[in-house]
């Protein structure tokens, strides 16, 4: 995955409408029309954020007679959720390191008879 396209996926993410509307998705294929209900906006406002959502390749959208049927495509998020999983590992590593020098401060503290007042 390219840069280009991650920093696209994350800003498409990076809106509460546009990741309530995934969200939507993940349940199953819908309108447009019914996507946009629980929304204090537009449907031409909705369709906006979509275009956004299907740029950044999360969503994909068809046409079948009236009914325009939108469905999410988790491909990109498991790209972000790849690149996230370098950071977790790191951060994971990190409290393991500072579990351990705890652990071997506590084991000092012991044995140089070091007790709390």
């Amino acid at each position: 995955m390219s840069s280009d396209h991650l920093s696209t996926t994350f800003a498409a993410l990076a809106d509460p409408t546009r990741r309530a509307i995934l969200a939507r998705l993940a349940s199953g294929e819908t309108s447009v029309t019914e996507l946009a209900a629980p929304f204090e906006m537009t449907t031409p406002a909705v369709t906006k954020h979509l275009k956004v959502l299907e740029r950044a390749g999360l969503i994909t959208r068809s046409r079948q007679a009236q009914w325009r049927p939108c469905q999410l495509n988790a491909a990109p998020l498991h790209e972000i959720a790849d690149f996230v999983e370098q950071y977790r590992q790191f951060w994971e590593q990190s409290f393991d390191r500072l579990d351990a020098y705890l652990q071997t401060m506590k084991i000092k503290e012991k044995k140089n008879g070091r007790k709390k007042k």
